[in-house]
């Protein structure tokens, strides 16, 4: 079963929509600009590993639910003016969270 993610974007003052299947693979100038960003922003974003560590072949290839994490880093960055290892830490630091909020819902639902 394939999912399809809808996404609002506002870019330059604009709202933009699209409609981005998860199976679909970016090179890096289209998730660069799927992001709305530069390719070299990306790459930093892979060399503090805030994107998946990728293999020689396949360092310029992006899938579709990586673009939610990029802008996401954005955000971090820009709203709290931070370093892009300050983003990272605070990526993992949300990941955490949300891990253990699943796990404890999934305690909860079994309790009942």
């Amino acid at each position: 079963m394939t999912t399809i993610h809808y996404r609002e974007i506002i870019k330059d003052g604009c709202l933009e929509a699209e409609i981005v299947d998860e199976n679909c693979i970016f090179d890096l100038n289209h998730f660069a600009q799927a992001c709305g960003q530069s390719p070299e922003w990306v790459l930093q974003l892979l060399e503090y590993e805030i994107l998946p560590a990728r293999t020689e072949t396949r360092i310029h290839q992006f899938f579709a639910d990586e673009v939610t994490r990029a802008r996401r880093a954005y955000r971090l960055q820009r709203d709290f003016e931070a370093s892009l290892s300050a983003v990272a830490m605070m990526l993992d630091l949300i990941d955490e969270v949300q891990h253990l909020r699943k796990q404890v819902r999934s305690s909860q639902i079994r309790k009942s």
